[in-house]
Protein backbone atom coordinates (compact mmCIF):
# COMPACT_ATOMS: atom_id res chain seq x y z
CA UNK A 1 0.00 0.00 0.00
CA UNK A 2 1.50 3.34 -1.04
CA UNK A 3 1.58 6.48 1.06
CA UNK A 4 -1.15 8.05 -1.08
CA UNK A 5 -3.52 5.34 0.12
CA UNK A 6 -3.06 6.10 3.81
CA UNK A 7 -3.39 9.19 5.95
CA UNK A 8 -6.28 11.63 5.82
CA UNK A 9 -8.85 11.54 3.05
CA UNK A 10 -11.41 14.31 2.61
CA UNK A 11 -14.87 13.26 1.45
CA UNK A 12 -16.63 15.68 -0.93
CA UNK A 13 -20.31 15.92 -1.83
CA UNK A 14 -21.06 18.36 -4.67
CA UNK A 15 -17.59 19.92 -4.31
CA UNK A 16 -18.10 20.56 -0.57
CA UNK A 17 -16.11 18.68 2.05
CA UNK A 18 -18.43 16.78 4.37
CA UNK A 19 -16.04 14.61 6.42
CA UNK A 20 -12.46 13.44 6.77
CA UNK A 21 -11.45 9.82 7.04
CA UNK A 22 -8.31 8.74 8.83
CA UNK A 23 -6.59 5.45 8.05
CA UNK A 24 -6.10 3.53 11.30
CA UNK A 25 -2.56 2.27 11.67
CA UNK A 26 -0.45 0.56 14.32
CA UNK A 27 2.99 1.68 15.43
CA UNK A 28 4.83 -1.62 15.89
CA UNK A 29 8.01 -1.90 17.97
CA UNK A 30 10.44 -4.27 16.25
CA UNK A 31 13.21 -4.45 18.86
CA UNK A 32 14.20 -3.20 22.30
CA UNK A 33 12.35 -3.52 25.59
CA UNK A 34 8.91 -3.18 23.95
CA UNK A 35 9.69 -5.56 21.06
CA UNK A 36 6.51 -7.04 19.60
CA UNK A 37 4.27 -4.44 21.21
CA UNK A 38 2.03 -2.30 19.02
CA UNK A 39 0.20 0.99 19.63
CA UNK A 40 -2.94 1.96 17.76
CA UNK A 41 -2.85 5.34 16.02
CA UNK A 42 -6.39 6.65 15.59
CA UNK A 43 -5.72 10.41 15.76
CA UNK A 44 -4.40 12.73 13.10
CA UNK A 45 -1.50 13.83 15.33
CA UNK A 46 0.39 11.55 17.73
CA UNK A 47 3.45 12.32 19.87
CA UNK A 48 5.91 9.58 20.85
CA UNK A 49 8.65 9.69 23.49
CA UNK A 50 9.81 8.70 26.94
CA UNK A 51 7.64 11.17 28.88
CA UNK A 52 4.09 10.42 30.01
CA UNK A 53 2.86 13.62 28.33
CA UNK A 54 3.07 11.82 24.97
CA UNK A 55 0.28 9.86 23.33
CA UNK A 56 2.64 6.86 23.16
CA UNK A 57 5.25 6.35 25.88
CA UNK A 58 8.36 4.29 25.13
CA UNK A 59 10.59 3.31 28.05
CA UNK A 60 13.95 3.57 26.36
CA UNK A 61 16.69 5.82 27.76
CA UNK A 62 17.99 6.49 24.23
CA UNK A 63 14.67 8.08 23.26
CA UNK A 64 14.08 11.74 24.12
CA UNK A 65 11.25 12.89 26.37
CA UNK A 66 9.23 13.87 23.29
CA UNK A 67 11.11 12.29 20.41
CA UNK A 68 8.97 12.34 17.25
CA UNK A 69 5.54 13.12 15.90
CA UNK A 70 3.34 11.19 13.48
CA UNK A 71 0.97 13.44 11.57
CA UNK A 72 -1.70 12.18 9.19
CA UNK A 73 -2.18 14.42 6.16
CA UNK A 74 -3.71 14.16 2.70
CA UNK A 75 -0.43 12.81 1.30
CA UNK A 76 0.03 10.14 3.96
CA UNK A 77 1.79 10.01 7.33
CA UNK A 78 4.47 12.58 8.04
CA UNK A 79 7.22 11.54 10.45
CA UNK A 80 8.80 14.56 12.21
CA UNK A 81 11.76 14.47 14.57
CA UNK A 82 11.20 16.97 17.41
CA UNK A 83 14.78 17.94 18.09
CA UNK A 84 15.68 14.63 19.74
CA UNK A 85 19.15 13.99 21.15
CA UNK A 86 19.88 10.69 19.37
CA UNK A 87 17.88 11.46 16.25
CA UNK A 88 15.32 9.73 14.06
CA UNK A 89 16.68 7.65 11.17
CA UNK A 90 15.03 6.40 8.01
CA UNK A 91 16.99 4.24 5.58
CA UNK A 92 20.14 4.87 7.57
CA UNK A 93 19.85 8.66 7.24
CA UNK A 94 19.07 11.00 10.09
CA UNK A 95 15.97 12.95 9.12
CA UNK A 96 14.11 16.02 10.28
CA UNK A 97 10.89 14.95 8.58
CA UNK A 98 9.85 12.47 5.90
CA UNK A 99 6.74 10.89 4.39
CA UNK A 100 6.50 7.42 5.87
CA UNK A 101 5.54 4.42 3.78
CA UNK A 102 3.63 1.57 5.51
CA UNK A 103 5.78 -1.43 6.50
CA UNK A 104 8.98 0.63 6.17
CA UNK A 105 11.01 0.62 9.39
CA UNK A 106 12.59 3.65 11.00
CA UNK A 107 14.68 4.11 14.12
CA UNK A 108 14.33 6.47 17.08
CA UNK A 109 17.25 6.26 19.48
CA UNK A 110 17.99 2.54 19.77
CA UNK A 111 14.42 1.39 19.06
CA UNK A 112 13.10 0.37 15.63
CA UNK A 113 9.48 0.97 14.60
CA UNK A 114 7.24 0.49 11.60
CA UNK A 115 3.71 1.56 10.66
CA UNK A 116 1.25 -1.18 9.77
CA UNK A 117 -2.18 -0.42 8.31
CA UNK A 118 -5.22 -1.92 10.05
CA UNK A 119 -7.59 -1.86 7.07
CA UNK A 120 -10.01 0.46 8.86
CA UNK A 121 -10.86 4.15 8.74
CA UNK A 122 -11.95 6.57 11.45
CA UNK A 123 -14.42 9.23 10.33
CA UNK A 124 -13.67 12.73 11.58
CA UNK A 125 -16.81 14.89 11.35
CA UNK A 126 -16.79 18.40 9.91
CA UNK A 127 -19.17 21.13 11.01
CA UNK A 128 -21.71 22.23 8.44
CA UNK A 129 -21.31 25.80 9.63
CA UNK A 130 -18.63 28.29 8.63
CA UNK A 131 -18.52 29.79 12.08
CA UNK A 132 -18.63 28.91 15.75
CA UNK A 133 -19.66 31.88 17.84
CA UNK A 134 -17.38 34.72 16.83
CA UNK A 135 -14.86 32.45 15.09
CA UNK A 136 -15.21 32.05 11.32
CA UNK A 137 -13.69 29.72 8.74
CA UNK A 138 -14.77 27.55 5.83
CA UNK A 139 -11.59 25.47 5.51
CA UNK A 140 -11.64 21.78 6.34
CA UNK A 141 -9.20 22.40 9.22
CA UNK A 142 -11.44 24.98 10.90
CA UNK A 143 -14.67 23.08 10.31
CA UNK A 144 -13.03 20.12 12.05
CA UNK A 145 -12.26 22.43 14.99
CA UNK A 146 -15.86 23.72 14.99
CA UNK A 147 -17.20 20.15 15.14
CA UNK A 148 -15.06 19.54 18.25
CA UNK A 149 -16.08 22.83 19.86
CA UNK A 150 -19.78 22.12 19.36
CA UNK A 151 -19.37 18.98 21.48
CA UNK A 152 -17.06 20.55 24.06
CA UNK A 153 -18.92 23.82 24.72
CA UNK A 154 -22.05 22.38 26.44
CA UNK A 155 -19.89 20.28 28.78
CA UNK A 156 -18.01 21.36 31.90
CA UNK A 157 -14.69 19.96 30.68
CA UNK A 158 -11.48 21.93 31.19
CA UNK A 159 -9.97 22.89 27.81
CA UNK A 160 -6.47 23.72 26.65
CA UNK A 161 -6.35 25.78 23.45
CA UNK A 162 -3.00 25.66 21.64
CA UNK A 163 -1.81 27.64 18.66
CA UNK A 164 0.57 30.27 17.41
CA UNK A 165 0.22 33.93 18.37
CA UNK A 166 -2.65 35.52 16.49
CA UNK A 167 -4.56 32.35 15.61
CA UNK A 168 -7.62 33.39 17.66
CA UNK A 169 -7.27 31.46 20.91
CA UNK A 170 -9.10 34.07 23.00
CA UNK A 171 -11.94 34.24 20.48
CA UNK A 172 -12.32 30.46 20.68
CA UNK A 173 -12.38 30.60 24.49
CA UNK A 174 -15.05 33.29 24.39
CA UNK A 175 -17.06 31.26 21.85
CA UNK A 176 -16.94 28.20 24.12
CA UNK A 177 -18.30 30.32 27.00
CA UNK A 178 -21.02 31.90 24.83
CA UNK A 179 -22.21 28.48 23.66
CA UNK A 180 -22.14 26.94 27.15
CA UNK A 181 -24.71 26.73 29.93
CA UNK A 182 -22.71 29.42 31.75
CA UNK A 183 -23.16 32.02 29.00
CA UNK A 184 -25.19 34.41 31.20
CA UNK A 185 -22.55 34.33 33.94
CA UNK A 186 -19.20 36.19 34.13
CA UNK A 187 -16.43 35.61 31.62
CA UNK A 188 -13.10 36.58 33.20
CA UNK A 189 -9.78 36.81 31.35
CA UNK A 190 -6.48 36.52 33.24
CA UNK A 191 -3.40 37.13 31.10
CA UNK A 192 -0.64 35.21 32.86
CA UNK A 193 2.06 36.99 30.82
CA UNK A 194 1.15 40.52 31.89
CA UNK A 195 1.04 40.19 35.71
CA UNK A 196 4.17 40.66 37.87
CA UNK A 197 5.37 37.42 39.43
CA UNK A 198 5.01 38.65 43.03
CA UNK A 199 1.38 39.71 42.44
CA UNK A 200 0.22 36.66 40.46
CA UNK A 201 -1.14 34.72 43.44
CA UNK A 202 -3.17 37.75 44.53
CA UNK A 203 -4.61 38.18 41.03
CA UNK A 204 -5.57 34.49 40.83
CA UNK A 205 -6.88 33.88 44.37
CA UNK A 206 -7.34 37.35 45.85
CA UNK A 207 -5.97 38.59 49.18
CA UNK A 208 -7.11 39.80 52.59
CA UNK A 209 -6.44 43.26 53.95
CA UNK A 210 -2.94 43.42 55.44
CA UNK A 211 -1.81 40.16 53.80
CA UNK A 212 1.33 41.92 52.55
CA UNK A 213 2.77 45.42 52.24
CA UNK A 214 0.40 47.48 50.12
CA UNK A 215 -2.65 45.25 50.73
CA UNK A 216 -4.75 48.09 52.13
CA UNK A 217 -8.04 46.36 51.40
CA UNK A 218 -9.46 42.96 50.52
CA UNK A 219 -9.11 41.94 46.87
CA UNK A 220 -11.29 39.48 44.96
CA UNK A 221 -9.24 37.15 42.74
CA UNK A 222 -10.01 35.81 39.28
CA UNK A 223 -11.59 32.59 40.55
CA UNK A 224 -14.11 34.52 42.65
CA UNK A 225 -14.79 37.05 39.89
CA UNK A 226 -15.65 34.18 37.54
CA UNK A 227 -18.03 32.52 40.05
CA UNK A 228 -20.72 30.65 38.10
CA UNK A 229 -19.07 31.48 34.79
CA UNK A 230 -15.80 30.88 32.94
CA UNK A 231 -12.20 31.74 33.82
CA UNK A 232 -9.90 32.05 30.82
CA UNK A 233 -6.21 31.67 31.71
CA UNK A 234 -4.42 33.16 28.72
CA UNK A 235 -0.73 32.33 28.12
CA UNK A 236 -0.77 29.66 30.81
CA UNK A 237 2.80 28.74 29.83
CA UNK A 238 3.96 31.98 31.49
CA UNK A 239 2.59 30.97 34.91
CA UNK A 240 5.44 30.78 37.42
CA UNK A 241 6.19 27.20 38.45
CA UNK A 242 5.94 28.14 42.15
CA UNK A 243 2.23 28.94 41.65
CA UNK A 244 1.42 25.89 39.54
CA UNK A 245 0.86 23.49 42.49
CA UNK A 246 -1.71 25.89 43.96
CA UNK A 247 -3.55 26.15 40.65
CA UNK A 248 -3.54 22.36 40.37
CA UNK A 249 -4.99 22.07 43.85
CA UNK A 250 -7.86 24.42 42.99
CA UNK A 251 -8.63 22.55 39.76
CA UNK A 252 -8.80 19.26 41.65
CA UNK A 253 -10.55 20.34 44.87
CA UNK A 254 -12.45 23.38 43.56
CA UNK A 255 -11.50 25.18 46.78
CA UNK A 256 -8.91 27.84 47.66
CA UNK A 257 -7.98 30.48 50.22
CA UNK A 258 -7.19 34.11 49.60
CA UNK A 259 -3.62 35.21 50.29
CA UNK A 260 -3.41 35.87 54.02
CA UNK A 261 -6.86 34.38 54.62
CA UNK A 262 -8.10 31.39 56.63
CA UNK A 263 -11.54 31.00 55.05
CA UNK A 264 -12.00 28.36 52.35
CA UNK A 265 -13.71 29.70 49.23
CA UNK A 266 -15.57 27.48 46.79
CA UNK A 267 -14.48 27.83 43.15
CA UNK A 268 -17.51 27.38 40.90
CA UNK A 269 -16.24 28.20 37.43
CA UNK A 270 -15.16 26.47 34.29
CA UNK A 271 -11.48 26.86 33.39
CA UNK A 272 -10.19 27.31 29.85
CA UNK A 273 -6.46 27.82 29.27
CA UNK A 274 -4.50 28.85 26.19
CA UNK A 275 -0.86 28.95 25.19
CA UNK A 276 1.36 29.61 22.20
CA UNK A 277 4.18 27.65 23.83
CA UNK A 278 4.94 23.93 23.62
CA UNK A 279 3.85 22.74 27.05
CA UNK A 280 5.11 19.21 26.37
CA UNK A 281 8.60 20.59 25.86
CA UNK A 282 8.23 22.70 29.00
CA UNK A 283 7.23 19.62 30.98
CA UNK A 284 10.34 17.85 29.69
CA UNK A 285 12.48 20.88 30.64
CA UNK A 286 10.97 20.99 34.14
CA UNK A 287 9.42 24.45 33.71
CA UNK A 288 5.80 23.23 33.64
CA UNK A 289 4.31 20.60 35.93
CA UNK A 290 3.31 17.34 34.30
CA UNK A 291 0.27 16.86 36.55
CA UNK A 292 -0.98 20.37 35.78
CA UNK A 293 -0.56 19.72 32.06
CA UNK A 294 -2.73 16.60 32.30
CA UNK A 295 -5.34 18.47 34.37
CA UNK A 296 -5.61 21.33 31.89
CA UNK A 297 -5.55 19.24 28.71
CA UNK A 298 -8.63 17.12 29.34
CA UNK A 299 -9.70 18.48 25.95
CA UNK A 300 -7.06 19.79 23.55
CA UNK A 301 -8.04 22.23 20.81
CA UNK A 302 -5.25 22.93 18.31
CA UNK A 303 -5.79 25.99 16.10
CA UNK A 304 -4.04 25.81 12.72
CA UNK A 305 -1.92 28.77 11.57
CA UNK A 306 -3.35 30.92 8.79
CA UNK A 307 -0.75 29.65 6.28
CA UNK A 308 -2.35 26.18 6.65
CA UNK A 309 -5.90 27.46 6.12
CA UNK A 310 -5.58 29.88 3.19
CA UNK A 311 -9.08 28.88 2.05
CA UNK A 312 -10.35 31.09 4.89
CA UNK A 313 -8.59 34.28 3.78
CA UNK A 314 -11.36 35.54 1.39
CA UNK A 315 -14.01 34.91 4.07
CA UNK A 316 -11.95 36.65 6.77
CA UNK A 317 -11.23 39.61 4.50
CA UNK A 318 -14.95 40.03 3.77
CA UNK A 319 -15.69 39.91 7.51
CA UNK A 320 -13.03 42.51 8.38
CA UNK A 321 -14.14 44.85 5.59
CA UNK A 322 -17.72 44.71 6.89
CA UNK A 323 -16.45 45.63 10.37
CA UNK A 324 -14.60 48.64 8.90
CA UNK A 325 -17.69 49.73 6.99
CA UNK A 326 -19.87 49.49 10.13
CA UNK A 327 -17.52 51.90 11.89
CA UNK A 328 -17.53 54.24 8.86
CA UNK A 329 -20.99 53.94 7.25
CA UNK A 330 -20.56 57.30 5.50
CA UNK A 331 -18.08 55.71 3.05
CA UNK A 332 -18.92 53.03 0.44
CA UNK A 333 -18.05 49.46 1.38
CA UNK A 334 -14.64 48.54 0.03
CA UNK A 335 -13.60 45.49 -1.96
CA UNK A 336 -10.25 43.96 -2.89
CA UNK A 337 -8.96 43.77 -6.44
CA UNK A 338 -8.10 40.30 -7.75
CA UNK A 339 -4.41 41.20 -7.67
CA UNK A 340 -4.62 42.30 -4.03
CA UNK A 341 -6.39 39.06 -3.07
CA UNK A 342 -3.72 37.01 -4.85
CA UNK A 343 -1.11 38.85 -2.81
CA UNK A 344 -2.90 37.98 0.43
CA UNK A 345 -3.16 34.34 -0.62
CA UNK A 346 0.57 34.14 -1.37
CA UNK A 347 1.72 35.70 1.92
CA UNK A 348 3.05 33.52 4.76
CA UNK A 349 1.22 35.37 7.61
CA UNK A 350 3.66 35.03 10.52
CA UNK A 351 1.18 36.99 12.66
CA UNK A 352 -1.76 34.84 11.54
CA UNK A 353 -5.36 36.13 11.64
CA UNK A 354 -4.46 39.08 13.85
CA UNK A 355 -1.94 40.28 11.27
CA UNK A 356 -4.48 39.83 8.45
CA UNK A 357 -7.01 41.95 10.33
CA UNK A 358 -4.45 44.70 10.95
CA UNK A 359 -3.45 44.68 7.27
CA UNK A 360 -7.07 44.97 6.08
CA UNK A 361 -7.99 47.72 8.56
CA UNK A 362 -4.90 49.72 7.60
CA UNK A 363 -5.46 49.21 3.86
CA UNK A 364 -9.13 50.21 4.18
CA UNK A 365 -8.08 53.51 5.70
CA UNK A 366 -5.31 54.13 3.16
CA UNK A 367 -7.23 53.20 0.01
CA UNK A 368 -8.09 56.22 -2.13
CA UNK A 369 -10.91 54.65 -4.14
CA UNK A 370 -13.61 52.04 -3.64
CA UNK A 371 -11.16 49.16 -4.15
CA UNK A 372 -8.11 48.13 -2.16
CA UNK A 373 -5.16 47.78 -4.49
CA UNK A 374 -2.08 45.62 -4.09
CA UNK A 375 0.05 48.58 -3.01
CA UNK A 376 -2.45 49.51 -0.25
CA UNK A 377 -1.68 46.25 1.60
CA UNK A 378 1.94 47.17 2.42
CA UNK A 379 3.00 43.57 2.99
CA UNK A 380 6.64 42.79 3.69
CA UNK A 381 8.46 41.23 0.72
CA UNK A 382 10.06 38.63 3.03
CA UNK A 383 6.64 37.11 3.67
CA UNK A 384 5.69 36.71 0.02
CA UNK A 385 6.10 33.30 -1.57
CA UNK A 386 8.44 33.47 -4.56
CA UNK A 387 7.43 32.04 -7.92
CA UNK A 388 10.32 30.73 -10.04
CA UNK A 389 9.98 31.21 -13.77
CA UNK A 390 10.25 28.11 -15.95
CA UNK A 391 10.92 30.13 -19.06
CA UNK A 392 14.53 30.15 -20.22
CA UNK A 393 14.01 33.51 -21.87
CA UNK A 394 12.99 35.18 -18.62
CA UNK A 395 16.43 34.69 -17.13
CA UNK A 396 18.32 35.90 -20.21
CA UNK A 397 18.81 39.54 -21.13
CA UNK A 398 18.82 40.78 -24.72
CA UNK A 399 19.84 44.11 -26.09
CA UNK A 400 17.60 47.11 -25.36
CA UNK A 401 14.86 47.65 -27.86
CA UNK A 402 14.82 44.12 -29.32
CA UNK A 403 11.12 43.64 -28.56
CA UNK A 404 8.75 45.59 -30.79
CA UNK A 405 6.41 46.47 -27.93
CA UNK A 406 8.63 45.86 -24.90
CA UNK A 407 10.42 49.15 -25.01
CA UNK A 408 13.39 47.56 -23.23
CA UNK A 409 14.70 44.14 -22.26
CA UNK A 410 13.09 41.01 -23.73
CA UNK A 411 11.43 38.86 -21.00
CA UNK A 412 9.64 36.25 -23.10
CA UNK A 413 6.40 38.24 -23.34
CA UNK A 414 5.27 41.48 -25.00
CA UNK A 415 4.10 44.59 -23.21
CA UNK A 416 1.93 47.32 -24.69
CA UNK A 417 3.28 50.58 -23.27
CA UNK A 418 0.28 52.50 -24.66
CA UNK A 419 -1.76 51.05 -21.80
CA UNK A 420 -1.62 52.37 -18.23
CA UNK A 421 1.01 50.54 -16.17
CA UNK A 422 -1.53 48.86 -13.89
CA UNK A 423 -3.58 47.48 -16.79
CA UNK A 424 -0.52 46.28 -18.69
CA UNK A 425 0.82 44.53 -15.60
CA UNK A 426 -2.51 42.82 -14.96
CA UNK A 427 -2.58 41.49 -18.53
CA UNK A 428 0.90 39.98 -18.11
CA UNK A 429 -0.12 38.37 -14.80
CA UNK A 430 -3.23 36.88 -16.37
CA UNK A 431 -1.28 35.48 -19.34
CA UNK A 432 1.22 33.92 -16.95
CA UNK A 433 -1.52 32.40 -14.79
CA UNK A 434 -3.33 30.88 -17.78
CA UNK A 435 -0.13 29.38 -19.20
CA UNK A 436 0.94 28.09 -15.79
CA UNK A 437 -2.43 26.52 -15.01
CA UNK A 438 -2.70 24.85 -18.43
CA UNK A 439 0.75 23.29 -18.06
CA UNK A 440 0.02 22.31 -14.46
CA UNK A 441 -3.26 20.52 -15.17
CA UNK A 442 -1.70 18.79 -18.17
CA UNK A 443 1.22 17.55 -16.04
CA UNK A 444 -1.06 16.19 -13.30
CA UNK A 445 -3.84 15.01 -15.63
CA UNK A 446 -6.41 17.24 -13.95
CA UNK A 447 -5.75 15.91 -10.42
CA UNK A 448 -6.46 18.93 -8.17
CA UNK A 449 -5.00 17.37 -4.99
CA UNK A 450 -1.66 16.45 -6.56
CA UNK A 451 -1.39 19.76 -8.41
CA UNK A 452 -2.11 21.81 -5.29
CA UNK A 453 0.48 19.85 -3.27
CA UNK A 454 3.11 20.38 -5.96
CA UNK A 455 2.54 24.14 -6.25
CA UNK A 456 1.85 25.11 -2.64
CA UNK A 457 -1.61 26.41 -3.59
CA UNK A 458 -4.60 25.28 -1.58
CA UNK A 459 -7.13 23.20 -3.47
CA UNK A 460 -9.70 25.98 -2.96
CA UNK A 461 -7.39 28.63 -4.44
CA UNK A 462 -6.44 26.39 -7.37
CA UNK A 463 -10.09 25.64 -8.14
CA UNK A 464 -10.93 29.35 -8.00
CA UNK A 465 -8.12 30.19 -10.44
CA UNK A 466 -9.32 27.48 -12.83
CA UNK A 467 -12.88 28.84 -12.64
CA UNK A 468 -11.60 32.38 -13.18
CA UNK A 469 -10.13 31.42 -16.57
CA UNK A 470 -12.75 28.77 -17.39
CA UNK A 471 -10.11 26.02 -17.47
CA UNK A 472 -10.99 22.37 -16.87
Amino acid sequence: MSKQEVGLRTVFVSDRATARRLTKVKLVVLDGEHAGKSFEVAKSRVYVGRSRVNDITIEDSSISSTHFELRAEEDGFLLRDLGSTNGTRLGGCRIREAWLEPEVSFRAGHTTFKLTTMGEEVEIPLSRDEHFGGVIGRSVAMREVFATLSKVAPSELTCLIEGETGTGKERVARAIHDESRRQSKPYVVLDCSSIPRDLMESYVFGHEKGAFTGAVSQRTGAFEQAHGGTLFLDEIGELDISLQPKLLRVLESREFKRVGGAKTVRADCRVIAATNRDLRAMVNEGTFREDLYFRLSIVNVLLPPLRDRRDDIPLLVEHFLKDVWKSRPDRPQLRLTASAMDMLLSYTWPGNVRELRNVIVRAANLASGSAIEREDLQLGAAGLLSVASTSSTSSSMSSPGTGATSGGYEHGFSVDISEPFKDAKQEVIERFEIAYLERLMEAYEGNISQASSATGLTRYHLRELLKKYDLK
